[in-house]
């Protein structure tokens, strides 16, 4: 039989129970430990992560009412408050049974024991444990997609929304595609609530915020004394998301080597941990999601050609917010009605003459921008009065009045290179013209 990944801590002043507890624990987990004092269990446990604890209840010679382990557990739920606790003692009570219950024990056993019963409780309590470290790791993330708009009425939305229906209930990767701000992680969020793992936890990864150095050890965890700083282990987000779904945001900005690892992991779901030889094998769905284009990537090298045919089973091509206006009212009554609750604004409406304005501005922020601009006008408005506070037109934007050449492209260089903040390659590439070509301009206009 397979050993369960599991860290289980045995706490009892009798050698021999410690003994003959480890080597059975040890055919069934994957990691025992064992203290014989108990003032050494707090120390312990800031140092290494434990799934459950075996505790004695008697320690002191000529005690035997069992409040040392009472007290010792309370101890241990200040610092573990989930933590499963299972009692031991040789002297059985009903009334000392009830006691430790009552008192958050998660099971209570006599010594000596019957080995079945003891595994079957050790291995009980490790599953709660876990189901614990997942609820409260990723609490962050359990929004539910009822609470965004997914209504529409864009003939190009409502395609998009049938084929995450008919794709939802499967396993195959999802790519997602779109500017920034057209909802790509709502969308990541609906397909894994229309899935059979809703209940289990959804992870959003923004491969974008990680940084070269943090980008193994967050997503792959590591083993205590890996690296200066690695005082205990630490599962990685990628392991935390076990039975459930991983969104991979903004993949187009991961570099070229750690997209290898990327592939070996999506390919063969296992991982191994930093500083770790074994392998963990992993059962997770995978999202992905960018605004780059993979295609023209793959082209110049920058994203590897076997990653991108792996990660894109189901490719959907998210539409901005300038090609869906007609939704624009509804989103914005959307907003609208949540921000008046937040700021206690009941009174406000959007009217024909505000929707107009909404429905004649290009959003290039989409839905996130609109988002922003609904609050704002609702924070900046009277109670009575909406006043729509629009974002401002840069200059670069505005309607050009002399139609010079050279002066359109300056512009439009100065506009590339703003999107693309500064980086050449791809402005070049958005302009049509080579990087030499496009150095040659920036002298010209001294940009």
């Amino acid at each position: 039989m397979r050993k369960k990944e599991a860290h289980i801590l045995i706490v009892d002043d009798d050698e021999d129970i410690l003994f003959s507890a480890r080597v059975w624990l040890k055919k069934f987990f994957t990691e025992v430990s064992c203290l014989s004092q108990p003032k050494n269990i707090l120390k312990f446990l800031s140092e290494q992560q434990v799934d459950t604890i075996l505790l004695d209840m008697n320690f002191r010679k000529g005690f035997e009412n069992g409040q040392d382990g009472l007290y010792w557990m309370q101890e241990i739920k200040i610092l573990e408050p989930q933590l499963p606790i299972i009692l031991m003692t040789a002297y059985g009570e009903v009334e000392l049974a009830v006691e430790a219950l009552k008192n958050g024990a998660s099971d209570f056993i006599l010594k000596p024991w019957n080995n079945e019963k003891l595994y079957a409780s050790v291995n009980l309590a490790v599953d709660i444990s876990r189901k614990n470290k997942k609820l409260n790791q990723w609490e962050n993330v359990s929004i539910k997609t009822n609470q965004y708009q997914l209504e529409t009425q864009s003939s190009a939305m409502q395609e998009v929304m049938d084929q995450i229906a008919r794709v939802a209930p499967t396993d195959a990767n999802v790519l997602l595609l779109g500017e920034n701000g057209t909802g790509k992680y709502v969308l990541a969020e609906h397909i894994h609530e229309l899935s059979e793992r809703k209940n289990q936890p959804f992870v959003h990864i923004d491969l974008g915020s990680l940084s070269e150095n943090l980008f193994e050890s967050e997503l792959f965890g590591y083993k205590k004394g890996a690296f200066t700083d690695a005082h205990q282990d630490y599962a990685g987000k990628i392991e935390n998301a076990e039975n459930g779904t991983v969104f991979l945001d903004e993949i187009g900005n991961l570099p070229l080597h750690l997209q290898t690892k990327l592939l070996s992991l999506i390919q063969n779901r296992k991982l191994s941990r930093i500083g770790e030889s074994k392998e963990r094998l992993l059962d997770v769905r995978f999202i992905f999601a960018t605004n780059e284009n993979l295609k023209k990537a793959v082209a110049e090298n920058r994203f590897r050609k076997d990653l991108y045919y792996r990660i894109n089973t189901v490719e959907l091509n998210i539409p901005s917010l300038r090609e869906r206006l007609e939704d624009i009212p509804t989103l914005a009554d959307y907003f609208l009605d949540k921000y008046k609750q937040k700021y206690h604004k009941p009174d406000l409406a959007l009217n024909e003459t505000l929707i107009s304005e909404l429905t004649h501005y290009s959003w290039p922020g989409n839905i996130r921008e609109l988002d922003h601009c609904i609050e704002r006008s609702v924070i900046l408005s009277n109670e009575k009065n909406l006043k729509l506070l629009m974002p401002q037109v840069e200059e670069s934007e505005k309607t050009i009045v002399n139609l010079n050449i050279e002066e359109m492209e300056e512009i439009l260089i100065k506009k590339a290179l703003k999107k693309h903040r500064g980086n050449i390659s791809l402005a070049a590439e958005d302009l049509g013209l080579s990087r030499a070509a496009l150095y040659r301009r920036m002298e010209k206009f001294e940009l």
